[in-house]
C-alpha cells in the first residue's frame, strides 16, 4: 500500500497548475487512501464521459476497478489527480505495454494513457494540464511513447491530444481513432506548453484586476484600521463593480456607505476578489469561507508571515497551501495592494488613498509597500499614469513573472516597470522578459543584493554587474534607483524610441548644454555640438531650432535645456506649447527637457489630466445610483492628456541623458533581435551516452554533494560534445615526465596545478617548448628547486599547441540566474578587472557571437595592433556546444575551460574541471507548474 507518507510516494511529482480560465488545480499521484475520493468522482461524471472512458456503459466503478485505479508502482503503472478543495475533478493514468499490447516492465518503451475529467470542470484545460504531467512521469520512468484509443465521436479529447504538440501517429482500427505520442519534447510542444501558460496566468491576474465583485474582510466599525482604509479607497476610485464589507461584529446595513455582512457566506451572491485585512491567526478562517464561497482570487493585506522569523514563513506556506487547495490566487501577504485604471473598472483595492492615480499607459509591479508607495508619488508629481498596479508583498503566489504574462498582450500597458528584490524562477523570469520586451519596454531596479524576510526564494552568487549583463541580455532595462525608473518609464511612455545614439542639445544656457554633452560622452553616446540659443531665446526660437534638429538626418534624439528668464514674464506655459508644436509638426524621434528651477514648464510639458469626471445623469427622477453596485462604465472621452503631445523634462542633464541612453540601447536591442538566433544542432553530440555516464557517476553520490569529475572522465564527458581537453599526464619525477614526454612526443609544457599556482604563470610555474629530455629535465630541477617539492607542485607533462590568445569559457548553475555561460581573457589582469561577460543558457548562435564580442579585450581577438586575428568562428562554436551540455545534463552544475588557446586556425583546451550533481526534480523546461514553497 502507498500512501503520500510512503518512503516510495512520489512528493515531487506533485505541483500546483493556473488552469485556461485562471483558477488553479493540485496534480498530484493517486494514493490507497483515495479510494473515496475516486468513488465521489466518478459519481460526478455524466453518463457520456463514461461511455467515452470505457467505450460501453459503465455506471458505477467496481471494487475490483477502485483498487486497480488506486494501487500504482509509480513506474509502471501511474495515475495522477488533479484537485480542487481535495476532491478529483480529474484522473489520468498510464499502463506500460509491450510490442504485443499486454502490461511490460521496462525495458518496454510505451504505455496506454487514458483521462476522465468531471464534465463540470471541462474546458478549463484539466485534460491538457494532466497531459503534460503524465508526459514528464514517463519520461522520467524511461517511457517513450503513448497510445491511447478514443472514440471518433470524443472529439475534445482527440484534440487534447492532437493540440499537444508533440510528434503523433493516427490511424482508425476496430472503430476507434489510435494514436501514438512521441513523448520526446519538441520546439512546437513547448510553443504549445509555453502559449497555454502564458493565456492561463494572464488570465488568472486578469481576475484579480478586474473583479466583478469585492468584499473587504476586517473593516472596523470605528473607521480605523487598514481594512477600513481598503474599503474606503475602493469605494471612491468609483469602483465598477459590487463592494461589499464584512466584520464578524456589525450590527448596522451600512459601513461607510457599502453594503456589511457579518461574513462572507451570508452575502448571497457572487464574491471574485476577497482583500483580507484580520490579524494572522485568523486568516485561515477566512480563506477557508473564502473557498467555500467560490472567490476567485485574494488580496491578504495582513502581516505576520514570512517578513516575521521562521514561525511566520511556516504560516506563510500554510496560507499558500490553503489557498491553492480551493483554485484560488492570491496576493500577498504583508501586500500594499492592487490598482486597475480601465475605465470599465476603476479599482482600487490598495492602501493608496484618494485620489486614484490616473490613467495612462505605465504598468507597475513592486514587492515593496514602502517602495510602491514611492513610485505612485513619483509619477503623480511628474504628471504620469499608471494602466495597473501591483504591490505583492511577500510574493507567495502571484509573482512578478505572473504580471508579466498578463502586461504581454494588455492593450493597456505599454511600458513595464518593476521593482524587483529577487528574480523568483530566474529562467522563467528572463524568458517572459525576452518575449515582453520584444513588443514593449521592461524597466527593473534591483532592491536587494541579498534575499529580503519573507521571500523563499535562493539568493544570488553572482556580482551585481553580472546580473544586470544577463537581465540586458534577455531585453530587459536594468537601473540602479526607483528614481531612474520612473526617469526611464516616463521618456519610453512619453516617447518614440530612438534609431540611433546621435544625440542633438538645444537649448538657452551654453553651461548646461555643455554639462548635458558630458553626460552624453560618459553614456556612450554620440552627442553633437550642443547650440546655445542665448538667454534671450523666445518660445519660438525654442520651437524653430527643435523644429530643425528634428528635421536633421544628423540626430536621434534631442536634448533641449532651459534655465528661468531673467524678466517679470516667465512663459513656462508658451514654453511647453512652442516645444510640443515641434514634436507634433516633426514626430519619430524622442525629446527631453533638461530645466533648472522651471516647475511651472514640468506641469506644462507632462499635460496630464485626470479622467473626465462622470456625466450626471439625466433628470428622470431615478435616484443616482451608489459607486458599489454600478455595473456599467461611464463614457469616457478622450481627455487632453491623450489627445496632446507629452514631452518628460528631467531637473539634472545627467538624468535626462541616462533615460536617453537607455532608450537608445534598447533601441538597439529590439532591432538586433527582429531575426532571432537559433541554438544550433550538431550531429556529433553523444547526449544519450553523456546521460548514461552521468547516472553512472552520480549512482553513490549523495542528493545534495557535488562531485568533481577526474580528469578522464571530464574528458570523456566533454568529448561527447564534442569538446576535446587535451590530456595532461602527472611528472610526480623527473623520470616519469621524460615518460609522460615520450608519450606526447616533443616539443611539451612542463607546468604546476597545485590549485596556489593553477593558471598563474606569471609566477613562474609554467615551462614551455620544452625540445628534448635535457631540457625538461633541466626545467623540472628549476622549477621544484624554486616552488617546492613535486608532491606539493603536482606537476603535469602536456603536448604544445599553436600559439594564440589565452582565453577562459565557463558556465556555472547560479541558484537566482539559473544556468550561465561566462567569457574572458585569461590573465589576472582581465580577472582584476572584472573583464568578462555572461549569457543565459541555452546561448543561441548570435549569443556566443555578442559573448565573445562584448568584453574590453575584445579587439585582442580580431588583429589588434597588426596582430593576426583568432579562429573565433570555431571559439563560437565552442561555446555553444558547452551550453547544450549544460542545457541539457542539469546534473552538471559547473564546467571550467583555463586556459582555452585560440589560435589563428583552431583552438586547444588545455585544462578542464567539470562538476555534476543530482538536479532538481523539475525545472523551467518541464511541465506547467506553480512554484513551491
Amino acid at each position: 500500500m502507498t500512501t503520500e507518507s510512503d518512503p516510495s510516494y512520489p512528493a515531487h511529482w506533485e505541483a500546483d497548475v493556473v488552469l485556461r480560465d485562471g483558477g488553479t488545480a493540485r496534480i498530484r499521484p493517486i494514493t490507497t487512501a483515495d479510494a473515496g475520493r475516486l468513488v465521489s468522482f466518478y459519481e460526478q461524471v455524466s453518463d457520456e464521459s463514461k461511455y467515452y472512458r470505457f467505450f460501453a456503459p459503465y455506471p458505477r466503478l467496481s471494487d475490483r476497478d477502485v483498487h486497480r485505479f488506486t494501487h500504482h508502482d509509480y513506474v509502471d503503472r501511474v495515475g495522477l489527480a488533479a484537485t480542487i478543495g481535495g476532491e478529483f475533478i480529474g484522473t489520468v493514468r498510464y499502463d506500460r505495454i509491450g510490442a504485443d499490447g499486454r502490461p511490460a516492465t521496462g525495458p518496454a518503451d510505451e504505455a496506454e494513457v487514458a483521462f476522465l475529467v468531471q464534465d463540470a470542470h471541462q474546458g478549463r484545460g484539466v485534460a491538457s494540464a494532466l497531459l503534460e504531467h503524465i508526459g514528464a512521469v514517463a519520461r522520467e520512468r524511461g517511457i517513450r511513447r503513448f497510445a491511447a484509443e478514443v472514440l471518433p465521436a470524443n472529439t475534445k479529447m482527440i484534440k487534447v491530444f492532437t493540440d499537444v504538440g508533440y510528434q503523433q501517429k493516427r490511424s482508425f482500427e476496430d472503430g476507434s481513432v489510435h494514436l501514438t505520442l512521441d513523448l520526446e519534447p519538441t520546439a512546437e510542444s513547448l510553443a504549445v506548453q509555453r502559449a497555454r501558460e502564458q493565456r492561463a496566468e494572464a488570465r488568472s491576474v486578469q481576475r484579480l484586476l478586474a473583479p466583478g465583485s469585492v468584499a473587504v474582510i476586517g473593516v472596523s466599525r470605528s473607521g480605523a484600521g487598514v481594512g477600513a482604509a481598503a474599503l474606503r479607497n475602493l469605494r471612491d476610485s468609483g469602483f465598477h463593480g459590487h463592494l461589499y464589507a464584512v466584520n464578524q461584529q456589525v450590527t448596522r446595513d451600512l459601513l461607510d456607505g457599502v453594503r456589511a455582512y457579518r461574513t462572507i457566506e451570508a452575502i448571497g451572491a457572487p464574491v471574485d476578489l476577497a482583500v483580507i485585512a484580520v490579524p494572522a491567526d485568523r486568516v485561515p478562517e477566512v480563506v477557508a469561507a473564502c473557498g467555500e464561497h467560490g472567490v476567485q482570487g485574494l488580496v491578504v493585506l495582513s502581516a505576520g508571515y514570512g517578513e516575521s522569523g521562521p514561525a511566520g514563513l511556516a504560516r506563510q506556506r500554510e496560507l499558500v497551501r490553503q489557498v491553492r487547495s480551493y483554485g484560488m490566487r492570491l496576493i500577498g501577504p504583508n501586500a500594499y495592494g492592487v490598482i486597475n485604471t480601465a475605465p470599465e473598472v476603476e479599482l482600487n483595492a490598495s492602501l493608496t488613498p484618494a485620489p486614484m492615480p490616473m490613467r495612462g499607459r505605465i504598468g507597475l509591479f513592486t514587492q515593496s509597500g514602502a517602495i510602491g508607495i514611492a513610485l505612485l508619488s513619483a509619477l503623480l508629481r511628474r504628471g504620469e499614469g499608471l494602466s495597473s498596479f501591483v504591490s505583492a508583498g511577500n510574493r507567495a503566489d502571484v509573482s512578478g513573472n505572473d504580471i508579466l504574462q498578463y502586461w504581454y498582450d494588455d492593450e493597456a500597458t505599454d511600458v513595464a516597470l518593476m521593482y524587483l528584490e529577487t528574480l523568483g524562477n530566474p529562467r522563467k523570469f528572463t524568458r517572459l522578459a525576452r518575449r515582453t520586451a520584444a513588443e514593449k519596454p521592461v524597466v527593473v531596479a534591483r532592491g536587494g543584493r541579498h534575499t529580503p524576510a519573507g521571500h523563499v526564494v535562493p539568493d544570488t552568487r553572482l556580482p551585481d554587474a553580472t546580473v544586470s549583463d544577463l537581465l540586458r541580455q534577455a531585453g530587459v532595462i536594468r537601473v540602479d534607483t526607483v528614481t531612474e525608473l520612473v526617469d526611464v518609464g516616463l521618456l519610453l511612455a512619453a516617447q518614440p524610441l530612438p534609431a540611433g545614439p546621435r544625440i542633438a542639445i538645444l537649448g538657452n544656457s551654453e553651461s548646461l548644454g555643455v554639462l548635458t554633452y558630458d553626460a552624453c560622452l560618459a553614456q556612450g553616446l554620440r552627442p553633437l555640438p550642443p547650440l546655445d540659443l542665448t538667454t534671450a531665446a523666445s518660445p519660438e526660437d525654442f520651437r524653430a531650432a527643435l523644429v530643425s534638429a528634428l528635421a536633421s538626418d544628423d540626430c536621434d534624439a534631442v536634448v533641449v535645456t532651459a534655465i528661468p528668464w531673467v524678466s517679470e514674464h516667465a512663459p513656462a506655459d508658451e514654453l511647453a506649447d512652442a516645444l510640443r508644436e515641434a514634436v507634433a509638426e516633426v514626430p519619430g524621434k524622442p525629446v527631453a527637457v533638461v530645466h533648472v528651477e522651471l516647475g511651472e514648464l514640468v506641469e506644462a510639458l507632462s499635460a496630464v489630466q485626470g479622467p473626465p469626471p462622470t456625466p450626471p445623469l439625466p433628470e428622470t427622477g431615478e435616484a443616482p445610483r451608489p459607486p458599489y453596485v454600478r455595473s456599467a462604465p461611464s463614457p469616457s472621452p478622450v481627455g487632453r492628456a491623450e489627445a496632446q503631445v507629452r514631452i518628460p523634462s528631467y531637473p539634472a542633464a545627467e538624468r535626462a541623458v541616462r533615460a536617453i541612453a537607455e532608450a537608445v540601447r534598447y533601441g538597439q536591442w529590439r532591432r538586433s533581435n527582429a531575426e532571432a538566433g537559433y541554438v544550433p544542432e550538431f550531429e556529433d553530440i553523444d547526449e544519450p551516452g553523456a546521460a548514461a555516464q552521468l547516472t553512472r557517476l552520480l549512482a553513490d553520490v549523495d542528493g545534495g554533494a557535488v562531485l568533481t569529475l577526474a580528469e578522464w572522465d571530464a574528458r570523456e564527458l566533454l568529448g561527447r560534445y564534442g569538446i576535446h581537453a587535451l590530456p595532461a599526464l602527472p611528472a610526480p619525477s623527473a623520470d616519469a615526465a621524460v615518460r609522460a614526454a615520450g608519450i606526447l612526443g616533443y616539443p611539451v609544457a612542463l607546468k604546476t596545478t597545485a590549485p596556489h599556482l593553477r593558471h598563474r604563470a606569471d609566477l613562474g610555474g609554467v615551462r614551455l617548448d620544452l625540445r628534448d629530455e635535457t631540457e625538461l629535465r633541466r626545467s623540472y630541477e628549476d622549477l621544484t628547486g624554486l616552488l617546492g617539492k613535486p608532491s606539493e607542485l603536482q606537476p603535469v607533462v602536456q603536448a604544445m599547441v599553436p600559439r594564440g590568445v589565452d582565453t577562459v569559457v565557463r558556465s556555472v548553475i547560479d541558484p537566482a540566474a539559473g544556468a550561465v555561460l561566462s567569457f574572458g581573457l585569461a590573465g589576472v589582469a582581465s580577472e582584476l578587472l572584472g573583464d568578462t561577460a555572461h549569457r543565459l543558457v541555452p546561448a543561441t548562435d548570435r549569443d556566443a557571437a555578442g559573448l565573445i564580442r562584448s568584453i574590453r579585450t575584445a579587439p585582442l581577438l580580431f588583429g589588434w595592433r597588426g596582430s593576426d586575428p583568432v579562429d573565433t568562428p570555431v571559439l563560437e562554436e565552442l561555446l555553444l556546444r558547452l551550453s547544450r551540455l549544460v542545457d541539457d545534463h542539469p546534473e552538471v552544475i559547473g564546467v571550467s575551460l583555463e586556459p582555452v588557446v585560440v589560435a589563428t586556425e583552431g583552438l586547444s583546451v588545455l585544462s578542464a574541471t567539470v562538476r555534476v550533481a543530482h538536479p532538481p526534480a523539475r525545472g523551467d523546461l518541464g511541465p506547467r507548474t506553480l512554484p513551491s514553497y
